[in-house]
């Protein structure tokens, strides 16, 4: 085989990062966020199962800066998932295949599961739900 400085394959170095792109792999890192952060959600019901020192355990944990960290990290994984989920149905039914609408709806993905996300903690920062 002759020797050549040119890859064999495409990779990084030649792909310019997009916003479909980045979706894309945004979509299979919050699958994986989700389902660790269940563990986190299974732990606050058994803990609520267990009695009131248990769940008051865990609500110190989660009430700390890494807990809220996390919690609003889980949040967002849900709500990006949520909407790329939608995304993909609309484009499962044939709609949104042209690049401009491909890479509007990616952006309404990333911004709505922000928005989604404000929306919820800024309503369980108010309520006091959070502490």
């Amino acid at each position: 085989m002759a020797q050549t400085q040119r890859p064999l394959s495409p990779h990084l170095q030649i792909y310019k990062w997009q916003v479909q792109m980045v979706t894309s792999i945004l979509h299979r890192a919050t699958g994986i966020a989700l389902s660790v952060g269940t563990l986190i959600v299974v732990w606050g019901l058994i803990a609520l199962a267990a009695g009131e020192d248990a769940f008051h355990q865990f609500r110190i944990c989660m009430g700390s800066p890494i807990g809220m960290v996390l919690m609003i990290g889980w949040t967002w994984s849900l709500f990006y998932h949520l909407c790329n989920g939608i995304r993909h149905l609309v484009q499962d039914a044939g709609a949104g295949y042209a690049i401009a609408q491909f890479v509007r709806s990616s952006w309404l993905t990333v911004i709505g599961s922000v928005l989604l996300t404000l929306i919820v903690w800024g309503y369980v920062l108010s309520a006091g739900g959070a502490a």
